[in-house]
């Protein structure tokens, strides 16, 4: 039994998650600009302001340089609900790292 699709993707949420999850890894524009190889930030911040989607080779590199699988830099409409569980995960995850890291030392 397939699943029916009819959600596309939500660029303005998927900006503003692209933008949080950079800040939040301690990057600025600039640097993910050099880390992509790209000519200018513009491409940044219009990813940022939800006016166009990264490609799928930056989509691949952004979630390599943030530690995230590639589908969790994505917000589909509706998929509010779907998001808050995947931020939480990742907040989960981090708290657990650290808290190895802490008890190791």
């Amino acid at each position: 039994m397939h699943k029916e699709i009819t959600s596309g993707i939500d660029l303005v949420k998927t900006g503003e998650l692209l933008k949080q999850k950079i800040k939040v890894a301690g990057y600025s524009v600039k640097e993910i600009q050099n880390m992509l190889g790209l000519s200018c930030p513009q491409p940044v911040y219009r990813w940022f302001k939800g006016q166009i989607l990264p490609t799928v080779e930056h989509l691949h590199r952004l979630s390599k340089i943030l530690n995230v699988h590639m589908e969790e830099l994505l917000v589909t409409r509706g998929a509010e609900q779907e998001c808050f569980a995947t931020e939480l995960l990742s907040f989960e995850r981090r708290m657990l790292a650290y808290w190895k890291h802490m008890t190791a030392a």
